[in-house]
C-alpha cells in the first residue's frame, strides 16, 4: 500500500488524512491497517514516532462509520488502554483529528483529575473509550461504566504497562470484557511476560514488527561518555552548554532524582523542567505544552512518564541515569531522529553501570563511542575503546539477572538473555508456530509483512 486511498477507508477519513497532508503510510500503517479491517487480531510491535496509533485508530473509525449503533448508557463499543495520562490524551487527539468529518463520540478517562466529569461524559454512552486502567476500573467498580458491549480492545504500550504494575489490571479488565471481539496489542519491546500475556487474550493474531527491538534508531549517532558519579551533574551542564540543542530530553532513573537534576540544571542557569508521576496532570500538561513550543528546551523525565512524550524537533537525548534494561535504551534514543531528522544520543557512565553499557552493546550489536571525562581513568575498563565498529563487542558475562543487579549462576548467563531478547514474542507456542507454520496464512491477509525478529 502506497498511498491511504488504497485502503478502502470511508471518504471523510481520507478527507481528514489529505487535510493532515497525510499522504504514504509507514510500514507499521501499510502492514497493520487492511489486517485490523479484516477482522483479525494484531500484535504490532513499533517504536514511538512509527506511526502505530494511526495504524490502529483509522481503521477502528472506519469500522465504526461502516456499521453505526445506537448508543448504549454506560458503554464503548471501543475501548483502548494505555499506560500514561499524556498518552491518552493524545491517542484521543488523534481519533478527534482523523474522524473529524465523522459523528463519532469519544472520551478520556484518565486519572490525576476529578471523577465527576467523567462520569457524566459516559453517562448516555460513547462509541470510543480511551483510558488508564487504575482509573477505568474505578469507573466500572462505581458502576458508572459497563464493557459488556466492547468490540475492540486496543492495549497500546504493553511493555510499560507490564513495567507498571498494570498487568494484573488489565487481566481483571479483560474478564468483563465480551469473549467475542477484536484485540490489538502494540508494544516497542516484546518481553516474555508480554507475550504470554497475549498469547491469553489474543486468537489467532497476526504479528506484525516493522522494526526488530535490537535494532537502534539508524540515524542517532550514539556517544558514552565515562564519568565518575559525583562529576554527572556537571558533566551534564557542559553537554548541554557545548552542543547545539533544539530540544533536550533527558533521563533520570528516579523521580527524585529528575528534580534533583533540574534544580542543578537551574542553579548552572540552564531553564529545564522535570516530568513524572509525582506532578499533578496540570503541572505535566503545562510542561509538555512549553517543550513542544520551544518555551524549554530542555525536559528531565522517568521512562514513564516519557511514553507520554509525543514531540518532534528533540534533538538530544541524555542519559544522565542509564537503564536497567537494554531494550529501553532503544526506546529513549528512539525519541530523537524522528520525521526523517538526524539525532544525537548522549549516556553518562559511572563506574557502576559498565555491565549496563555492555548488555545494550549486546542488544544493539554496536560499540558506542567513549569519550573518558573520570578524574583517574583507567584506560582497560572503557567499554568499546579500540573496537571496530562493524564489528559486535566482546563481552564478559552479565551480572544482571531478572532486571537487578547481582551475579547469575553461569550455567544461567547464556540463556536469559536470549529468552528475554531475542526470544520474545517467537518463545510463546502459538506464536511459535504461527511464525513458522502460519506464514503464508498471515501474508495473504496482509500482503506482504515482513516478520523482522523481535525481542
Amino acid at each position: 500500500m502506497t498511498n491511504f486511498h488504497d485502503f478502502g477507508l470511508t471518504d471523510a477519513i481520507t478527507r481528514a488524512l489529505t487535510e493532515e497532508k497525510y499522504l504514504t503510510p509507514t510500514p507499521i500503517q501499510a502492514q497493520t491497517i487492511p489486517t485490523v479491517m479484516s477482522g483479525r487480531d494484531v500484535i504490532g510491535i513499533a517504536q514511538t514516532g512509527t506511526g502505530k496509533t494511526a495504524a490502529f485508530a483509522l481503521p477502528i473509525l472506519h469500522h465504526l462509520a461502516a456499521n453505526p449503533r445506537p448508543r448504549l448508557r454506560k458503554s464503548c463499543r471501543v475501548l483502548v488502554i494505555s499506560p500514561t495520562r499524556e498518552l491518552s490524551g493524545q491517542i484521543l487527539d488523534n481519533f478527534h483529528i482523523y474522524g473529524r468529518h465523522l459523528r463519532i463520540s469519544a472520551a478520556l478517562t484518565i486519572g490525576g483529575v476529578p471523577m465527576g466529569k467523567q462520569v457524566r461524559s459516559l453517562a448516555d454512552g460513547v462509541d470510543i473509550l480511551v483510558a488508564t486502567p487504575g482509573r477505568l476500573l474505578d469507573l466500572v467498580k462505581g458502576n458508572a461504566l459497563r464493557l459488556g458491549e466492547v468490540e475492540c480492545l486496543v492495549l497500546d504500550e504493553a511493555d510499560r504497562m507490564l513495567d507498571m504494575g498494570f498487568i494484573h489490571d488489565i487481566r481483571k479488565i479483560v474478564t468483563k470484557l465480551p469473549a467475542n471481539r477484536q484485540t490489538l496489542m502494540f508494544s516497542a519491546t516484546m518481553p516474555r511476560a508480554i507475550a504470554e500475556l497475549a498469547a491469553q487474550m489474543l486468537r489467532d493474531p497476526v504479528k506484525v514488527a516493522v522494526t526488530p527491538t535490537a535494532t537502534t534508531v539508524e540515524r542517532v549517532d550514539q556517544r558514552l561518555i565515562r564519568v565518575d558519579r559525583a562529576a554527572k551533574p556537571g558533566v551534564l551542564v557542559d553537554v548541554l552548554r557545548g552542543e547545539a540543542i533544539d530540544r533536550a530530553l533527558v533521563f533520570t532513573r528516579t523521580k527524585h532524582g529528575a528534580d534533583k537534576v533540574v534544580r542543578g540544571l537551574v542553579r548552572a542557569g540552564i531553564a529545564a523542567e522535570a516530568i513524572h508521576g509525582n506532578k499533578s496532570q496540570g503541572q505535566r500538561e503545562r510542561v509538555l505544552a512549553a517543550f513542544r513550543k520551544g518555551e524549554v528546551r530542555t525536559l528531565v523525565a522517568t521512562d514513564i512518564a516519557a511514553r507520554g512524550i509525543d514531540v518532534d524537533g528533540v534533538s538530544h537525548v541524555v542519559n544522565f541515569d542509564l537503564p536497567d534494561v537494554p531494550e529501553t535504551y532503544v526506546h529513549r534514543i528512539g525519541r530523537t531522529a524522528r520525521a526523517g531528522a538526524e539525532g544525537i544520543a548522549i549516556s553518562l557512565c559511572d563506574g557502576d553501570e559498565l555491565a549496563l553499557v555492555r548488555d545494550i552493546e549486546k542488544l544493539i550489536r554496536l560499540s558506542i563511542p567513549v569519550t573518558d571525562r573520570r578524574a583517574h581513568p583507567r584506560r582497560s575498563e572503557s567499554p568499546g575503546v579500540n573496537r571496530p565498529r562493524s564489528q559486535p563487542p566482546k563481552h564478559r558475562q552479565s551480572r544482571r539477572g531478572n532486571g537487578r543487579r547481582g551475579r547469575q549462576p553461569r550455567h544461567q548467563a547464556k540463556e536469559a538473555r536470549p529468552a528475554d531478547t531475542r526470544g520474545g514474542i517467537a518463545s510463546v507456542g502459538f506464536l511459535r508456530r504461527q511464525a513458522s507454520d502460519g506464514a503464508d496464512q498471515a501474508r495473504h491477509v496482509v500482503g506482504s509483512i515482513n516478520h523482522s525478529e523481535g525481542s
